[in-house]
């Protein structure tokens, strides 16, 4: 069983940056997906990034540009650097892994993930 813990959301104006962490009690390398999702209040959960063991990654179209997703096996925790935030970024965010055998980004297209964390907040102002 994997715990995946996020950190490092706040409140920051529009234009600002966060970087979240995910501490994954897993080795990140033998995690063959993971991701970024956010919920927003009233809406469905989104992708944001994903990243596969091979670090190829994968965005949606809202935060292509803006944010980065990376990891550090040697510390076995994801990172998400948000750069230019705008206030439609105001959301739970929720890190994802999986070892499974699909493909990357069809897992992060269907949201289709074994072991999720319990979310942190960002919330930027305008």
């Amino acid at each position: 069983h994997v715990q995946l813990v996020e950190s490092g959301g706040g409140s920051v104006q529009a234009g600002g940056s966060l970087r979240l962490s995910c501490a994954s009690s897993g080795s990140t390398y033998r995690s063959r997906c993971m991701g970024w999702f956010r919920q927003a209040p009233g809406k469905e959960r989104e992708g944001v990034a994903a990243i596969g063991s091979d670090g190829n990654s994968i965005y949606a179209d809202s935060v292509k540009g803006r944010f980065t997703i990376s990891k550090d096996n040697g510390k076995n925790t994801l990172y998400l650097q948000m750069n230019s935030l705008k206030p439609e970024d105001t959301a739970m965010y929720y890190c994802a892994a999986d070892s499974g055998a699909a493909i990357c980004w069809a897992r992060f297209r269907g949201i289709d993930f074994g072991y999720w964390g319990q979310g942190t907040q960002v919330t930027v102002s305008s």
